[in-house]
């Protein structure tokens, strides 16, 4: 009866002790409530009642540091989130925009494709790709100028 009259009288008043140390109304009501069921179970072993509110206000502090340690330590080996997926849109978009590129690509003059391909995909300096492909470092220049405004035009079609 005595834990009945303790609960009915400070239940609140321990909760919001419980809150301010745990910043989570939950977590401070079932710290509150273990230390109530832990003050029933000690309850015979009490030398002096009059000092079971201290005894439940020392148990809900202790409890609510144990919290704390459990979520620091939950925190420190918690796996870490993977990185934000594109949605299905975006890779649906961008599905049709690479179609949209390889179609416009097949579309130029090989040349022009070539040099494109080479530069963009393969990513070689103008004199790697004129190596390649057997022109002067002038003609490839022209030529990625030219493939590049073709490619523009087709692809402003295509949007």
């Amino acid at each position: 009866m005595a834990v009945t009259a303790l609960y009915s009288a400070h239940y609140r008043s321990l909760v919001r002790l419980a809150v301010l140390l745990v910043r989570d109304v939950a977590s401070a009501e079932e710290v509150v409530q273990d230390a109530f069921v832990a003050l029933h179970g000690a309850w015979r072993r009490l030398r002096d009642t009059d000092k079971a509110l201290a005894y439940l206000r020392q148990s809900v502090v202790n409890r609510s540091r144990s919290v704390l340690r459990h979520r620091a330590v939950v925190e420190k080996y918690a796996p870490k989130g993977l990185p934000d997926a594109p949605s299905a849109e975006n890779g649906a978009i961008g599905e049709l925009e690479r179609s949209a590129v390889i179609e416009a690509l097949r579309g130029l003059p090989t040349r022009q494709r070539e040099a494109l391909v080479l530069r963009y995909y393969g990513d070689l300096s103008e004199a790697e790709i004129a190596h390649a492909m057997g022109i002067s470092k002038g003609a490839v220049k022209s030529h990625t100028a030219r493939g590049m405004a073709a490619l523009r035009m087709a692809l402003e079609q295509f949007s």
